[in-house]
């Protein structure tokens, strides 16, 4: 049985547990498109950024963050400002334990008391086991991104994905 599992607003001084935990998804995996692992610093500056205008969100299991979640603006235009994309991000030992499906609950809760409408999640292909966490959390597969984004050597789809709030 998981340990209990407890979740929170991130601060600043998750900065360094959350870019541990992003780092190896930058870096050896297309499951971020970004080439380039953010610091510490950068992520401080994400959690501050998205924690005000939207949410940011940790689990924690014994003291220490092993998973984060938040949302952001879907598009700039004011008629997608009840809309937000998500996004969620584990240690790879704390899989399959439930923090993902607990922080997207927490996340989800957050987002409608702020009068938030739709969220959006980008899945890069393949990745059964993020669709599947989206599956089990509500959302409903919208579209596919052929070849939308190149890395390691090759063309990455992405999964769309949407929940009503």
């Amino acid at each position: 049985m998981p340990l209990p599992l407890s979740i929170r607003p991130a601060r600043a001084e998750d900065a360094s547990a959350c870019a541990a935990i992003y780092r190896p998804h930058v870096t050896q995996s297309w499951v971020s498109f970004e080439l380039e692992a953010p610091d510490d610093t950068e992520m401080a500056t994400r959690i501050a950024h998205y924690g005000a205008s939207h949410a940011w969100l940790v689990a924690e299991r014994e003291g220490a963050v092993i998973g984060y979640a938040y949302a952001s603006p879907h598009r700039t235009r004011a008629a997608y400002a009840s809309s937000c994309d998500v996004a969620i991000y584990v240690r790879p030992g704390a899989a399959r334990s439930g923090a993902g499906r607990a922080l997207y609950g927490a996340l989800f809760a957050v987002l409608k008391e702020k009068g938030l409408h739709a969220a959006f999640a980008g899945v890069a292909l393949p990745n059964p086991a993020s669709e599947a966490l989206h599956r089990a959390c509500g959302f409903t597969l919208v579209g596919v991104y052929r070849e939308v984004g190149w890395k390691l050597g090759g063309w990455r789809d992405v999964a769309k994905w949407q929940r009503l709030l």
